[in-house]
């Protein structure tokens, strides 16, 4: 007998339909001898409509707060479905994140798990219930109820595994595994039968939708049986390992990232310690940075450049003005109509012209790259936002037929 971890998205449990064929799917496993463990997101659109409501009330409401109204998302969706698999005639208990052990930091809206008291679950485990637990959830050392941020049941999901050492965790969603480009946006897309955790971290990472890129750290930092597939349909998906089958597969994704912006910082004093003071601040108000390229001195001045992400963009201009004023920088300048298009695969690291092959095809699709960041498995440009979806399209045709 093992422990099986299953996490279904929103979408999975939009309706009372598809909560029915999500009790039958973890009621299977079950019947099989496995030990359950169901992670649940919020419904459909109902943490968007819960957002809605809050803006009803207050335009500017406390991270806190709203990490209360959010939580409830997922409430609704564990108290229905273990009804549904009581209707089955199955054992079931549904456990709120905090009933559930998750305890994690204060940073509300985007908090990161400390641990996870597993005592609840264990108990609930031998006496046979299947255990339905509301991911993206959990409570801080004051008690409070904090939210993990996009992605987070993902994160929960990931979380119980390695912390109940499960044999297996399956992350059912609305596509039936991982693609090599977004399936709905290039009909040319292929499923891949395997990929490696650092593969899919940097997919994750670079706007593919189907993981969250902290579960997969996680998962590789635990060696979690991971497993992306459909809960619409019953076939085989897409295994997540340390290490895959020898391929043939250069590049094993194209991702696309829309929620990006590129500040630049125009003219500022060709010293030492000036991009430090500058991204030393952004990290003080826990701003991500991505690509960053810094020109040649000129006339003893140089222009800084760098992308953050959208929601991020008005804080880190604040910063930079700052700059703008103690520094003599000359000008700080957004621009979020920009996107991030990124090609991933380990291949890439012993076989030349990749950079190539990808730089050609944007060429003759008449695309201009206004950044570049590369790393041992992976290229990103940063291109015009409407032009990212071609740009996709045609690299995935360079590389993938």
């Amino acid at each position: 007998m093992g422990i099986v971890v299953q996490k279904f998205g929103g979408t999975s449990v939009a309706n009372a339909e598809r909560i029915m064929n999500v009790a039958n799917i973890v009621t299977e496993k079950y019947k099989q001898g496995n030990n359950m463990v169901v992670v649940v997101s919020a419904q459909g659109d109902t943490t968007d409509d819960l957002i809605e409501k809050a803006n009803e009330i207050n335009p500017h409401p406390s991270k806190r707060e709203m990490d209360v109204l959010l939580s409830t998302g997922e409430q609704i969706s564990i108290a229905l479905l273990a009804m549904a698999i009581e209707k089955l005639g199955f054992p079931a208990v549904s456990l709120t994140g905090w009933q559930a052990g998750f305890v994690t930091n204060s940073a509300h809206s985007a908090a990161r798990i400390r641990s996870i008291q597993k005592e609840r679950i264990e108990k609930e485990l031998d006496q046979r219930k299947i255990v339905v637990v509301a991911g993206f959830q959990g409570l801080n050392r004051y008690d409070d109820i904090t939210t993990l941020g996009r992605g987070g049941s993902d994160t929960s999901a990931v979380a119980l595994a390695a912390a109940l050492r499960a044999d297996l965790c399956q992350i059912y969603t609305d596509v039936d595994g991982v693609y090599t480009a977004d399936p709905r946006k290039v009909p040319t897309a292929k499923k891949l039968e395997e990929v490696t955790f650092d593969e899919m971290l940097e997919l994750a990472t670079l706007g593919a939708q189907v993981l969250n890129n902290r579960s997969v750290e996680l998962a590789k930092k635990y060696n979690v049986n991971l497993e992306v597939l459909s809960s619409l349909e019953r076939k085989p998906g897409t295994v997540v390992k340390e290490v895959v089958k020898m391929e043939k597969m250069l590049i094993k994704g194209v991702a696309k990232d829309s929620n990006v912006a590129r500040i630049s910082v125009m003219g500022v004093p060709d010293v030492p310690g000036i991009a430090y003071k500058i991204f030393s601040s952004l990290a003080a108000k826990n701003i991500d940075v991505d690509i960053i390229l810094q020109s040649i001195g000129r006339e003893n001045t140089k222009d800084i450049a760098f992308t953050v992400n959208s929601g991020n963009l008005e804080a880190a201009m604040e910063v930079c003005n700052v700059f703008k004023d103690t520094l003599g920088a000359m000008a700080v300048l957004c621009d979020d109509q920009v996107a991030k298009v990124s090609v991933v695969g380990a291949g890439m690291q012993s076989h030349p012209g990749v950079a190539a092959t990808m730089f050609g095809a944007l060429a003759d699709a008449n695309i201009n790259i206004r950044m570049i960041s590369t790393s041992e498995i992976k290229i990103s440009v940063l291109i015009d936002k409407e032009k990212a979806d071609t740009a996709v399209q045609v690299i995935h045709d360079a590389f993938i037929h």
